[in-house]
């Protein structure tokens, strides 16, 4: 039988939601796993949804980790900026109200985010003064390099399309969203990104990691066997990867204090 899910809204629109998955009471016996956020991608494109992160989402819980699977609104269905970003925020700042109810243990919070997911993860781990701190980040093939991407023309435009503007236009704008500028972050990050990744090129996490060294801020790239997909589905060698990553996230949490600047 799968794990029960509980959808929580965080607001009034059809889309301000998270999916609750508590961990599965015997395997979480004794865990530190904590709270594991769940940020879907898709190039913020409305036409992809929360269901992204359900399989995930059932088989952590199994594991003993209590998911969030966050949905947000996107291009398309009234999000882009500023509103998708409100929304991950409000998303996670909502679990404080939840864990009250449910018992949620809120001292290790892992963002996990996948594909654009991954840019969203890294903003929401460097937002000042949030209610419910972000301890830990995991990318999955993350877009963490907007400059690049939309100099690359990633998804037909997709950067553009979702922040509704140019640097040129609106150089805070991407500042204020590009997780390269956003460094050094007050929390450590894995990238994880696939060898055969064919949507998102592995420069996104490697110059990603690269900037973050550079700065003293925590961020470890590795390099996991399959495609960009892999890296979403239960059963494959990149999701026990992913999983080997939370598990050391969610250990990390409260050791680590950025002092770089």
């Amino acid at each position: 039988m799968p794990p029960f899910r509980v959808r929580i809204p965080y607001g009034p629109h059809p889309e301000q939601y998270a999916e609750l998955t508590p961990g599965t009471p015997a395997a979480a016996a004794g865990s530190r796993a904590g709270v594991v956020v769940i940020i879907h991608g898709g190039y913020w494109r409305s036409k992809y949804s929360a269901e992204l992160g359900r399989p995930g989402a059932a088989d952590l819980a199994a594991r003993g980790f209590t998911c969030w699977n966050l949905e947000y609104r996107r291009a398309g269905n009234g999000g882009g900026w500023p509103e998708t970003f409100r929304d991950i925020s409000a998303g996670i700042d909502a679990l404080e109200p939840a864990s009250r109810e449910y018992g949620l243990d809120l001292s290790r919070v892992t963002v996990l985010g996948h594909s654009a997911g991954g840019q969203l993860a890294a903003w929401a781990a460097a937002r000042p003064d949030p209610a419910v701190r972000v301890t830990g980040v995991v990318s999955q093939a993350g877009v963490l390099n907007l400059a690049e991407a939309l100099a690359l023309n990633l998804s037909d435009g997709a950067v553009c399309n979702f922040l509704g503007s140019t640097p040129d236009a609106d150089p805070q704008r991407y500042r204020s969203t590009d997780p390269m500028f956003l460094l050094p972050l007050p929390a450590p990050v894995i990238a994880l990104h696939g060898d055969a990744d064919s949507h998102v090129p592995l420069s996104q996490s490697a110059g990603f990691a690269r900037a973050a060294a550079a700065c003293g801020s925590p961020a470890e790239l590795r390099r996991v066997p399959g495609d960009h997909f892999d890296l979403i589905t239960p059963g494959t060698p990149a999701w026990t990867a992913v999983v080997r990553a939370l598990a050391e996230a969610a250990e990390r949490a409260g050791t680590f204090d950025m002092t770089c600047s």
